[in-house]
């Protein structure tokens, strides 16, 4: 059935968030430079695509009104670390870039570990370490 995903997000403007991006370390599929009205944001070892649509494209196909992502939001993308360390080092980056980090570096119930911030269109994301030999019984992944 379902072989892949792909997220959408609206931007107001694309190069600046390939810039951002770009400065968190993530890639890109094809040159973002030249793209006008979208980039292809890739992630993880699957290469899950996050496609980042100029507003206005993205609200022809969505035909519905945006969220105002200063007064709410639409989706928390989450994606998992390897140590502690690597959610330290994108804590650092993500606020270099100019990221909203609204989450701190923190332990989470004790087997966790990460941080949220909100890029420049204020969608927000959180990075977590976990660690599975801690993970409760009631909790798997």
């Amino acid at each position: 059935m379902t072989k892949e995903i792909w997220l959408n997000l609206p931007v107001k403007n694309v190069q600046r968030s390939v810039i951002f991006f770009k400065a968190l370390g993530f890639s890109f599929n094809a040159d973002p430079e030249e793209a006008a009205i979208c980039a292809c944001l890739l992630m993880g070892e699957k290469n899950t695509a996050i496609m980042l649509f100029e507003e206005n494209v993205f609200n022809n196909f969505t035909q519905h009104p945006l969220t105002d992502t200063t007064k709410s939001s639409e989706i928390l993308i989450s994606f998992d670390a390897q140590s502690e360390k690597e959610v330290d080092e994108m804590a650092a980056k993500a606020e270099k870039a100019g990221a909203n980090v609204f989450g701190k570096p923190t332990a989470i119930q004790g087997w966790m570990y990460g941080f949220a911030f909100a890029d420049p269109d204020g969608h927000r994301w959180n990075m977590v370490y976990m660690d599975k030999s801690k993970m409760p019984q009631d909790c798997k992944v």
